[in-house]
């Protein structure tokens, strides 16, 4: 029989939630109050007026066929609350309450970073992004999200891809907009011949504002080194290096960090990568900064050396995941920044908890492993004194955030 369902609550993905009699059903793109038609083989069709809570028209035109955003249809009230609260609920799960600071958000069009992927039409190459849960690409024209320069150059980076890579086979190309170009790597088998048309590749590559490409993880060709200013420090990233999504977080997450962190004088910041917060902190602390990649270590390096007014900045290779910092190593620094990746420090968060370190800042994309590793602290003897969300992934489910302990 036809069932008749209303939705009473927004998911973790943005989809709507309502209660039926098989249980709860998910349903992207419908908004609470808003009702559906349910059929007997399972579909449903929207039957509602629109939601009370304020359905919105997309930004995009791309929106109903692109799976980058997901929640383009919620206005702005409801977008906050809903994104805030991925963070909340996450917290509740491991029994954590903290005060909770107004959740900062960056700019429409300011990320930096994106990977496209790769269809061929009609003999010609495009770039675009998935559908959602389908591998069939949607062409992009237009982003909300991204910067201009980089959607701008789109269909020169596709003539580009032509020339490097056979028609029809695969390719993805990822792009970064430098402060000084795009810096533009292409995953795809290209044939030999492309080493002897490298006069040919860069003029497309002037053409579409390319100043560095790397082909199937090799560097081939460099215009001039991409720049990026980082806490006012010129730094010059490796192909493929981890970059937050937009520069606005980066300063939004200096300022949350170096507010923490207060007047300690010696810091350590594990998993620094490229030093976005080590830079930070190094204009009023000693940093050791830790890191498994070498060729990250190495720019950061390069980059102190190159800046005057810095403190010291120690750096240390090591995988923090196999060998954390042990409670000795890390009782002679007054604070620790972390910000691990989605997988969270399970094992730091364990060495740390029982340390002596006063202060400790956890940065983390995945509000599910920080609130885990929120936990281990706080057994451990630490207070969470407060959290901020960072919406720097725009109209999608992820979320990043900062954490504030101190030790009791």
């Amino acid at each position: 029989m036809d069932e008749s369902l209303t939705v009473v609550r927004l998911g973790a993905q943005g989809d709507g939630v309502a209660e039926s009699a098989v249980g709860d059903l998910y349903l992207p793109g419908i908004l609470p109050g808003e009702s559906v038609m349910r059929d007997s083989d399972g579909r449903t069709r929207s039957i509602g007026p629109p939601s009370p809570e304020r359905r919105i028209e997309p930004l995009c035109p791309h929106v109903a066929r692109c799976g980058g955003c997901a929640v383009q249809h919620m206005d702005d009230t409801l977008y906050a609350r809903w994104k805030a609260g991925l963070l909340s609920a996450a917290l509740a799960q491991r029994g954590l309450a903290a005060t909770t600071t107004p959740m900062l958000a960056v700019p429409l069009a300011s990320r930096r970073r994106a990977t496209f992927a790769g269809v061929w039409i009609d003999g010609s190459a495009r770039l675009g992004f998935h559908g959602a849960g389908t591998h069939t690409v949607e062409p992009i024209a237009k982003c909300a999200v991204l910067r201009p320069a980089i959607v701008a150059a789109l269909p020169e980076l596709a003539r580009l891809v032509a020339i490097l890579i056979p028609k029809d086979a695969p390719f993805r190309v990822s792009v970064l907009a430098a402060d000084n170009g795009l810096d533009v790597a292409i995953d795809g088998k290209a044939p030999a011949r492309v080493a002897r048309q490298a006069a040919e590749i860069a003029l497309a590559m002037r053409s579409a504002k390319v100043i560095r490409l790397t082909l199937a993880d090799e560097p081939f060709l460099m215009l001039t080194p991409p720049v990026l200013k980082m806490a006012g420090v010129d730094v010059t990233p490796p192909p493929g290096a981890f970059l937050q999504a937009a520069a606005e977080t980066d300063a939004i997450l200096a300022d949350l960090v170096l507010a923490a962190v207060g007047k300690a004088k010696r810091v350590a910041d594990l998993f620094a990568g490229l030093g976005t917060l080590s830079l930070a902190l190094a204009a009023r602390a000693r940093v050791l900064s830790v890191d498994n990649d070498p060729s990250l270590l190495d720019a950061l390096g390069k980059a102190v050396a190159g800046t005057q007014g810095l403190k010291p900045v120690e750096r240390l290779r090591r995988d923090l995941f196999r060998d954390p910092l042990s409670p000795r190593e890390l009782d002679r620094i007054d604070a620790v920044v972390l910000d691990p990746p989605r997988a969270g420090a399970a094992a730091q968060s364990e060495a740390l908890a029982r340390s002596k370190v006063r202060r400790v800042v956890m940065v983390s994309c995945n509000p599910a492993t920080l609130a885990r590793d929120l936990r281990t602290l706080v057994d451990g003897g630490y207070v969470l004194e407060r959290t901020t969300a960072v919406d720097q992934f725009l109209f999608t489910p992820h979320l990043e955030a900062v954490a504030v302990l101190g030790r009791r």
